[in-house]
């Protein structure tokens, strides 16, 4: 007996060892900044060639593993947000919203800028390798190509009636996207996809915004819509449909999915949120859905003008759910919508935002996915 519990002990630490070896040798925290512009919105990490990236906004930020600075991109008038590292081709994606609200003219005063920009939501695609120097330029430096997102300009555009004959501006409450993140195809396919989540408006007074909505897409064949972008004159080349749409029933968040990532060690789709204001929700900051189970096709619980969609299934594994929403499951997570990257094995960086009279800084801290009742993560010290 003693000889099989030695056994066993000695197993369970060969297998803590060699996850421990497998993940990279990364710093347990990882600093940037200040720099003058706006909050950071999204991180990315390319761990072969030991490079970090960081959406501040207006600009991206390209750093190595000690934090020191390799280049910066500059000269963006839209909003870029969530990142993801496409190992598969070795080019960053990020989301890049132009718009005529709140936001949009909130980075335009801040940009000092004078002028009505036309409404669009791309891809941002970042040739990397390029990335070698300081205040490059978005538009004009080679950097940077983009892609249309059009079901996503036409559900924020779109106007929609209700059964009770009310018309609302922008179908499920879109404010355009911010989540981006690759990872297997929602319908089991088995197709690797590029994930994007709507931003959603905050708007306590309507109902038909309480779900975040997912779209997939297949960018194998990418190259023909790609284009460099003049934010002069916006391109309109993108494909007309998602590969599909799918909804998570969350209950209204502020501005929707800040940070989406897919984490292959537990095949979970992790959504980052700023908490909503509705009373009748838990208003949760951090949502996990199952990537191994097939949405289920049931009513949409408040959309008036559609009466049922694909709605993913969440992972029952940690978080919890109140009584008053129990179709609900989340947890209350302080870091994450600022930006979140998967590393493997379950680890992952997590951004903190930090602000000074210098600027903007941020902060990323390693930590690990432990699927708790009321923590997601575990911060490594």
């Amino acid at each position: 007996m003693k000889k099989l519990i030695l056994m066993l002990v000695s197993v369970a630490f060969a297998a803590t060892a060699t996850m421990a070896q497998s993940v990279p040798n990364l710093p347990k925290k990882l600093h940037s900044g200040p720099w003058k512009a706006g909050h950071v919105q999204g991180i990315a990490v390319d761990a072969k060639q030991e490079f970090v990236y960081l959406s501040f906004t207006t600009m991206l930020v390209k750093m190595n593993m000690k934090g020191e600075v390799v280049g910066t991109v500059t000269g963006i008038l839209g909003h870029l947000g969530c990142l993801e590292f496409n190992e598969e081709d070795g080019r960053l994606y990020g989301s890049l919203e132009y718009k005529n609200d709140a936001i949009g003219k909130g980075i335009l005063k801040q940009e000092g800028v004078a002028k009505q920009l036309e409404t669009g939501f791309y891809v941002a695609i970042f040739d990397v390798e390029k990335i070698d120097r300081k205040d490059m330029n978005a538009e004009s430096d080679g950097v940077m190509t983009t892609v249309l997102l059009k079901t996503i300009v036409k559900d924020h555009l779109a106007k929609v009636k209700t059964k009770s004959g009310k018309i609302l501006e922008h179908r499920y409450g879109c404010a355009g996207f911010d989540g981006i993140s690759f990872g297997p195809a929602f319908d089991g396919s088995g197709k690797r996809l590029l994930t994007v989540a709507y931003g959603i408006y905050g708007d306590t007074g309507r109902t038909d915004n309480d779900y975040q909505v997912l779209l997939q897409y297949d960018t194998e064949n990418w190259a023909k819509y790609e284009a460099p972008l003049s934010q002069d004159k916006m391109h309109h080349r993108g494909p007309s449909k998602p590969y599909g749409k799918y909804f998570v029933y969350t209950g209204n968040t502020t501005w929707g999915v800040q940070n989406l990532e897919y984490d292959k060690t537990h095949n979970i789709w992790l959504l980052a949120c700023y908490a909503g204001k509705k009373s009748t929700f838990s208003n949760f900051t951090l949502f996990a859905v199952n990537g191994a189970e097939k949405p289920i096709v049931r009513p949409l619980y408040g959309v008036g003008y559609e009466e049922v969609g694909p709605v993913l299934v969440y992972s029952y594994k940690g978080g919890r759910t109140d009584r008053k929403d129990i179709d609900v499951r989340g947890w209350y997570n302080k870091l994450g919508a600022c930006g979140m990257c998967a590393l493997g094995d379950g680890y992952f960086y997590l951004a903190s935002a930090e602000k000074s009279k210098q600027g903007r800084s941020a902060t990323l801290h390693l930590a690990r996915y432990k699927a708790g009742r009321n923590n997601a993560f575990e911060i490594l010290q």
